[in-house]
């Protein structure tokens, strides 16, 4: 059992799968720092200085003048500035990955697909290449008529 585990794990696809994992999880924390520390506040001080980590909802009534203050009274609260992060961030590398992949495909060769139907010139249904006859219409059919 151990080898066949040892050589699962070792298998290319585990391998590139792991290092991919690895590198998404890295990335995640250069988007997540891109839109906290450069992206929102900027936006913030075009608002009037808004900080949006700093945006929230009390939900049990009361006002409180920062977030920390509500988690310090065991408030709870709905936190829809850092909601607002989240999905900056999740536009942010889906936009990127959506740019590697379209990037990935055009340096890709074209996929060409070996033809092995053709059309009956009788019923306009699917055949083999090689077929004589369509399964269709029966219909008999000459390679001059395909």
């Amino acid at each position: 059992m151990l080898k066949e585990f040892k050589e699962f794990a070792l298998r290319g696809n585990v391998v590139d799968m792991a290092v991919g994992i690895i590198i998404g999880g890295a990335f995640g924390k250069i988007v997540t720092s891109l839109v906290n520390d450069v992206i929102m506040p900027p936006i913030g001080l075009l608002l009037g200085g808004v900080n949006f980590n700093d945006l929230f909802l009390s939900l049990n009534g009361k006002s409180y003048a920062t977030m920390a203050a509500a988690k310090a009274a065991s408030a709870p609260t709905l936190n829809y500035g850092m909601f607002l992060n989240n999905i900056l961030d999740f536009l942010i590398v889906a936009f990127t990955m959506f740019i590697m992949i379209r990037q990935f495909n055009k340096l890709m060769p074209p996929v060409v697909v070996p033809v092995t139907t053709r059309e009956c010139p009788f019923c306009a249904t699917e055949i083999p290449l090689k077929a004589t006859r369509c399964a269709h219409c029966t219909s008999e059919i000459t390679a001059a008529a395909a």
